[in-house]
């Protein structure tokens, strides 16, 4: 899908503007492309679009939610994420980042709607509660439902932000009082991407924006319109414990020994084979860590439902569709036959060779008499 661009500076212009140099904006073309997981020979396709592409204009509507995805967002690695992409250029109405409030703020928002009709991106942070009429999240007095369909109107596509938008969240867990909402299912004429965490990591938040930017286009989707770039692969596949978890060795308690060692958390609550992010590749805190490789297990936020699929610190098992990986006493149990296994065919092999060798002797001593008596 094709973005109409309008007549504002570009983004290059805009990052100049602000006291970048040309060198800051190829590293951030570089970091960004990296974390999208492009080739190195899309840089330069990145950087000519930042170059040449004027600003989309962006709505954030903020529902019922605890605004972590914009903090998320705002803490991201790279300052250009925040001071340039996020504040500085795109954003023509945030009810969190703005400095305009009231009459002001939504003046400015309605201004955008209508000037930029069927071209401007609508980000969506949070659920919207469908109980007592929408009266449990009202705006200006008004419903988050009526908001977000007025915004979504005009709106281009739309850009799910974190778990509350993306899947309800812990606000719609049962019994879910306020019938908390996620996006698609109010909104059904409209792409959506859903960009699920609680929060997002703020590299993925902004790689979509920079993707749009960059191919002018929506990324790649998977079924249920999770960006495949970053919601590709299980948490487990990523994760540097993954090898533990194949060996069968397993922290019992997260005070035990095996914990300190660094084992696989999964007996002790880890959802990370059933979770699918990029928190292993990309991680938090500028890329120093992320819950698992700071001991603790992964809760499965980019999941639905996660906050209703059982204890978080009680192993799921019998998960349906990992084979072999549905229980870890089931894992543990094939690792174990298979070492035992291979230790005992490497012992039959070993006394075969033996004995093989034992009898070369025997045959070449006893040729080597005849020779000599001959």
């Amino acid at each position: 899908m094709a973005f109409e661009r309008n007549t504002q500076e570009t983004y290059y212009d805009s990052i100049i503007k602000q006291g970048y140099s040309r060198r800051d904006f190829m590293k951030f073309a570089t970091y960004i492309a990296a974390y999208m997981g492009l080739e190195t020979t899309m840089i330069g396709q990145v950087a000519k679009s930042l170059e040449t592409t004027f600003r989309i204009p962006v709505i954030w509507e903020h529902f019922q939610e605890c605004t972590c995805c914009s903090e998320s967002f705002i803490r991201s690695d790279h300052p250009i994420v925040s001071d340039i992409i996020l504040d500085k250029i795109s954003l023509d109405y945030t009810l969190t980042l703005m400095a305009a409030s009231g009459h002001q703020a939504e003046a400015a928002k309605h201004a955008t709607m209508e000037k930029h009709k069927g071209e401007y991106i609508l980000c969506v942070e949070g659920s919207v509660p469908l109980g007592d009429d929408g009266n449990y999240c009202c705006i200006a007095g008004r419903s988050a439902k009526d908001i977000l369909i007025e915004a979504a109107e005009g709106a281009k596509a739309i850009i799910a932000w974190g778990s509350c938008a993306c899947n309800g969240c812990v606000q719609a867990a049962y019994p879910n009082p306020t019938k908390a909402t996620p996006i698609h299912k109010i909104i059904k004429d409209k792409p959506i991407i859903k960009v699920p965490g609680c929060p997002p990591i703020g590299e993925v938040m902004a790689g979509i924006i920079v993707h749009l930017i960059t191919f002018d286009r929506l990324p790649e989707l998977d079924n249920i319109g999770r960006p495949k770039a970053f919601y590709a692969k299980r948490v487990h596949d990523s994760c540097y414990r993954r090898p533990y978890y194949d060996a069968g060795l397993f922290a019992e308690s997260f005070d035990d020994q095996n914990a300190k060692e660094g084992y696989c958390l999964y007996k002790v609550g880890c959802r990370g084979p059933m979770t699918y992010n990029s928190c292993g590749t990309i991680r938090w805190n500028n890329g120093v860590s992320f819950p698992i490789q700071s001991g603790h297990g992964c809760i499965g936020c980019s999941e639905e439902d996660f906050w209703d699929n059982g204890p978080f610190y009680e192993r799921l098992t019998g998960l349906a569709g990992f084979g072999i990986e549905s229980s870890a006493d089931t894992i543990g149990k094939v690792a174990a036959g298979v070492l035992a296994g291979g230790l005992a065919a490497h012992a039959i092999a070993a006394n075969v060779t033996k004995r093989k060798e034992l009898s070369d002797r025997i045959r070449r001593g006893k040729a080597n008499e005849k020779k000599f008596e001959s």
